[in-house]
């Protein structure tokens, strides 16, 4: 027997519409449900986060996710919440991001064949790319008619007088295609309903209506709400762009970051959709930050737990090292372990010299790797003063007059971090 999948997203606050009977119809049998996914980039973002975590509470409930990749669709590109008709991608491109995405999508839902509900993951180019215009026309277009498609939300908003662009033919055949999905998956797979973002509720019931219409069968429909920031600012943009789920894109450590960042009011809601902590441990937690708001608990929790369900207990770890760095708390070993990519984040805009690596495997002069080698220091005068201050330290461990800098000093085989005082730093950068 399915547990109420309808009730968690409820209290999660990730229901936003459900078609009438869809709830007991969940609790009654188990079901397919799917969620499409348009291969736009070959990686997801943290926006498509929300809709993995709905698949991933299908699944817990004993029902059977459908991931859909739109290898078809995505050539089309959906007008749902556009003002712009998208950028049409060639073949190759979305073949890439086809095979990105469904590396991802592994990652999080249980595609083992012996599970009784395991996870299927399907392309709709499959089933599209031999199908004429034709065919298409007589056996789907002709069971819509365009006033129902011209009623639909992401229509009726591209046709408006306060549009800057129409909306092509081809944007406008979207909602059909995605219907057809639905129908060709009623059929193929007995998948009778379909879940996505508040802004396809017009696509799924058009595919709904087709099935009732052409095969006389039943099909249900889910929405979450578009998640947003408390300021009305859109959720997942940073001042870089996207925060991706691919990590040469965005790393854990801005990923972790990201989330530990979040408001107060965002870490209420974030911490019931993106983790899967039962309603008491929110509860709680949420009494701790209320308590002690300046601990940030919730954030704090946010972060290692989307870090964790994204990138693993390993990259978790590396993350919550270096955002330590930040605040003093580090050692040689810790700071040494840093990759590339995370130092060079933390410590962007610092200054930088180059120096050659042989330099180093010879072993460095201290005075002079701070002054006359670098510009770091005005002088060897003052690199000296400094060094007898005690001021001085070489990836974070304060060091003596002596000191060399070798190969053993090295952060991901090419950097050095110098360091006077608190908060002034410069970079040696190891080069061939």
């Amino acid at each position: 027997m399915p547990t109420n999948f309808v009730q968690e997203l409820r209290w999660r606050g990730l229901l936003h519409d459900i078609m009438p009977d869809t709830e007991s119809f969940l609790i009654e049998e188990t079901s397919k449900g799917y969620i499409g996914f348009d291969p736009t980039a070959d990686s997801l973002h943290i926006g498509s986060l929300v809709q993995i975590i709905i698949l991933m509470h299908f699944q817990k409930a004993g029902h059977t996710p459908i991931v859909l990749v739109g290898g078809a669709t995505g050539m089309i590109g959906d007008p749902s919440g556009k003002s712009d008709e998208r950028n049409l991608l060639d073949q190759e491109t979305l073949e890439k991001n086809c095979k990105g995405i469904q590396t991802q999508l592994e990652q999080f839902l249980d595609f083992d064949k012996s599970s009784p509900n395991a996870a299927l993951l399907v392309n709709n180019y499959d089933w599209m790319k031999s199908y004429s215009l034709i065919d298409f026309s007589r056996d789907i277009g002709k069971h819509i008619t365009v006033n129902y498609m011209m009623a639909k939300e992401s229509v009726k908003k591209r046709l408006s007088s306060e549009a800057k662009v129409g909306m092509s033919f081809t944007e406008f055949t979207y909602q059909l295609l995605q219907g057809f999905d639905f129908l060709h998956l009623y059929k193929t797979l007995g998948c009778k309903i379909q879940m996505g973002g508040s802004d396809q509720w017009g696509n799924i019931t058009t595919g709904t209506e087709l099935i009732r219409r052409k095969e006389g069968g039943k099909a249900y429909a889910i929405t979450c709400p578009l998640i947003k920031k408390a300021d009305g600012t859109k959720f997942g943009k940073t001042e870089g762009g996207n925060v991706w789920l691919d990590k040469t894109r965005t790393s854990p450590y801005k990923f972790y970051q990201f989330w530990l960042n979040t408001s107060d009011e965002d870490a209420e809601n974030y911490i019931k959709i993106f983790t899967f902590l039962s309603e008491d441990e929110v509860l709680k937690l949420n009494e701790a930050h209320q308590t002690a708001p300046h601990l940030r608990v919730l954030q704090k929790t946010i972060a290692e737990e989307v870090t964790r369900l994204v990138h693993g207990e390993e990259e978790l770890t590396k993350a919550q090292e270096a955002s330590q760095i930040l605040f003093g708390k580090s050692t040689r070993e810790t700071i040494q372990k840093l990759d590339q990519a995370t130092f060079l984040e933390l410590f962007e805009g610092v200054p930088q010299a180059e120096i050659k690596r042989v330099s180093v495997e010879n072993g460095l002069d201290i005075v002079a790797a701070l002054s006359s080698d670098t510009g770091f220091l005005q002088s060897n005068g003052e690199a000296r003063r400094a060094l007898k201050e005690n001021a001085i330290a070489v990836n974070k461990q304060k060091i003596s007059s002596e000191y060399q800098i070798t190969s053993e000093d090295l952060i991901a085989n090419q950097y050095v971090l110098l360091q006077r005082g608190k908060k002034n730093y410069f970079i040696l950068k190891i080069v061939d």
